[in-house]
């Protein structure tokens, strides 16, 4: 029988999501013998619950291809988890009533890790209720924290953009550095994990041969001292210091530098902010001009520069997961592998959405150099092909081309949703 799909974005987006969105669409378009319509979720699964359901088959095949080299989340997103089944079950309800309601068998969400929580959840109750649903999770986060995957959907682009911008930033500030600032930071995202703080490493081609001289790690624990003493070393050698330092970045007690002391919507601390710390200490204690940057929204939405590594990824897992949902698989993920050879390839393999759930994929030891401050040669050779290749959109008067949806919303079967 001829069911629909549900796809929907989750939490932050990245430069390469709707390359995923894309994928499962034009996938599904292969297959009308086993795939009728493709809904989109109007912001995340939010557009479940409140049955705000977009019918992609309104869009054009050349807008929906379109999407690859659009940043953003085409459909909107959003940062609502599902709260647990025993005590928000009609939150679940609600949504096997709408897949009921919609004709739809398959669910594709597409997010990180409280996504694959997500989707996991949804895949239990609908066997619990008889409602016969294939839930896949389509890996996506800048993080690159989700475990069992080679690296995340996103990342690539996000290391790119850092690894990038610390290279042009260092010629700034060495050009300037005699008579005026001698201190850059660069705060970049990640949360509990150094991966993008990792990429800025990339910049310098080895070890100790170039900016950034101090790269500041959530992994390893923050020491004020060592810190200033990094610094100083490295304007006495170099007559300046370019710092990358992950939002996540804290002391040996787990107290984090920058806690902005608010929780966000999945229950994670706010963070942002630590570049300021890191500002003042430079100033209070070594009495040097400084400039920050906090790269922000701006490095997991840089397009126009994205890897095509990356770009070819978040393709691969969005066909695969509707590959998999065709063939009658259930509450699984599709994962990027490497390859154990000489030049880098890859492929795609499926984990269990119950060993991905609530998971972070940490730093490795071993590609933290041992003053704490850089990146080994094993983190190079690892985050080296991520960021291989330039994927350039299309340009019109100077500027991308990005594709902007219709987005039209089918009518809704259903009384509206009222959580308890």
């Amino acid at each position: 029988m001829v069911k629909n799909a549900f796809y929907a974005q989750s939490g932050g987006v990245t430069a390469v999501i709707n390359a995923s969105a894309c994928a499962v669409i034009e996938t599904a378009r292969k297959h009308p013998d086993k795939i009728g319509k493709v809904y989109a979720g109007a912001n995340g699964i939010l557009g479940a619950l409140y049955e705000n359901l977009i019918d992609t088959s309104l869009e054009s095949k050349a807008s929906i291809a379109a999407l690859q080299h659009t940043p953003g989340g085409a459909f909107g997103s959003c940062r609502y988890k599902l709260k647990d089944i025993e005590s928000h079950r009609d939150e679940y309800e609600r949504l096997i009533e709408v897949f009921k309601a919609h004709n739809i068998g398959y669910f594709f969400y597409n997010g990180g890790g409280d996504s694959s929580d997500t989707a996991y959840k949804v895949s239990q109750l609908s066997e619990k209720m008889g409602y016969p649903l294939s839930c896949i999770g389509i890996p996506k986060t800048v993080d690159n924290d989700l475990p069992f995957t080679d690296n995340c959907p996103g990342f690539g682009s996000v290391a790119k953009y850092v690894a990038v911008s610390v290279k042009e930033a260092s010629l700034d500030i060495e050009s300037m550095c005699e008579s005026s600032t001698k201190v850059f930071i660069m705060e970049v995202m990640g949360r509990h994990a150094g991966w993008i703080a990792a990429a800025g490493g990339l910049a310098s081609a080895a070890e100790g041969e170039g900016p950034p001289h101090v790269i500041i790690f959530p992994e390893t624990p923050f020491v004020k001292a060592a810190f200033l003493e990094a610094v100083q070393n490295a304007v006495d050698k170099d007559g300046y210091c370019v710092i990358v330092v992950s939002e996540g970045a804290r002391y040996e007690d787990g107290t984090f530098l920058a806690d902005a002391g608010t929780l966000d919507a999945f229950g994670h601390t706010q963070l942002g902010g630590v570049a300021t710390t890191l500002a003042q200490f430079v100033k209070n204690e070594l009495g040097h001009k400084y400039h920050y940057a906090v790269a922000d929204y701006l490095q997991r939405s840089a397009r126009h520069i994205a890897s095509s590594v990356d770009l070819e990824q978040a393709y691969a897992v969005g066909k695969a997961a509707v590959e998999y949902a065709i063939a009658g698989r259930n509450a699984v993920m599709p994962i990027i592998v490497r390859d154990q050879t000489k030049s880098y390839s890859w492929h795609i393999d499926q984990v269990d959405l119950s060993r991905v759930a609530n998971v972070e994929k940490k730093m490795p030891a071993d590609f933290i150099s041992a003053d704490g401050f850089g990146i080994t040669q094993k983190a190079r050779d690892y985050l080296s092909p991520l960021i291989k290749g330039e994927a350039y959109p299309p340009y019109e008067s100077g500027l991308p081309c990005y594709v902007r949806l219709k987005n039209t919303q089918i009518p809704k079967k259903l009384p509206p949703f009222v959580a308890r």
